[in-house]
């Protein structure tokens, strides 16, 4: 048990949770948070409050944002919405098949530096916007590109859960997704059933999978002769969600659901005698 609120990096979006530490934000308040390149200016949406959940691992506030902090990090949101202006405007005039997703900026002691992510559908040569760039917001520029499911992380969303985006939350790493992984889960391989926000197989069909290949080792294969308790039949089709087969009965062809337990017995038997 212990303390959480939550933090807003932008107005109505993604819901991070911190530990308040010391503090007491309330709704409204603007708050530091940690990340990878320092402190960062964040809105309080929900105050501070005792939860039944453990809230070890949670990342702990930073403190409440001074006058400077938020003319900081004022000035930082007006750079990148200059950056973002000038970069469309450049990728226009050199011709480039890309898209901005998101833009970081940097402010430093000697010079700013800006990191601009795009996506393209293959290797772009962006060495002119880069020089272009940076002779037009006066920093250091540095471009990188991310493939659809880092744009996916970056951008965030609603997947057809109705949940938000699992690469946006909780994965780190992307692990291969097969087609074959909705075929052994008898999905519809239609793409538009199948795929994520970023256009490819959904990652929770690796979730799973595993549970499938251990049913489908033991289950007996739809077609396959077995023998029940309500008589002998054929599989029909396979229920993994319940551990159970459904089977066609040849007496009355009516169908039962039978546990994959007592199917597997009979069926030994059934195949013996």
């Amino acid at each position: 048990m212990g303390m959480l609120c939550a933090v807003s990096f932008n107005r109505y979006g993604r819901l991070y949770y911190l530990d308040p530490g010391d503090h007491s934000p309330q709704v409204g308040d603007r708050v530091l948070v940690p990340t990878d390149d320092g402190v960062v200016v964040a809105e309080c949406v929900w105050a501070a409050q005792w939860v039944s959940e453990d809230t070890e691992g949670f990342p702990v506030l930073a403190g409440i944002a001074s006058q400077d902090d938020l003319d900081r990090d004022a000035y930082i949101r007006r750079r990148k919405a200059e950056a973002k202006v000038a970069a469309k405007r450049l990728i226009r005039a050199h011709d480039l098949p890309m898209k901005i997703v998101a833009i970081d900026h940097t402010p430093g002691p000697d010079v700013d530096r800006s990191t601009i992510y795009f996506t393209a559908p293959q290797r772009v040569d962006f060495r002119s916007l880069v020089r272009d760039l940076g002779a037009t917001l006066k920093c250091r520029v540095e471009l990188r590109q991310l493939s659809a499911r880092d744009s996916a992380r970056v951008q965030g969303g609603i997947g057809s859960c109705g949940r938000d985006l699992c690469c946006a939350t909780f994965l780190t790493d992307f692990e291969p997704v097969t087609i074959r992984m909705a075929k052994d889960q008898d999905l519809p391989l239609n793409p538009l059933r199948i795929s994520g926000a970023c256009g490819r197989l959904m990652c929770c069909l690796k979730y799973e999978h595993p549970l499938y290949q251990q049913f489908q080792a033991s289950a007996p294969a739809v077609g396959a002769r077995v023998g029940t308790d309500k008589g002998d039949g054929r599989v029909v089709a396979h229920s993994v969600p319940s551990e159970s087969v459904v089977v066609r009965l040849d007496a009355d062809g009516s169908r039962t659901a039978c546990n994959l337990a007592s199917v597997c017995g009979s069926r030994r038997a059934y195949e013996e005698g």
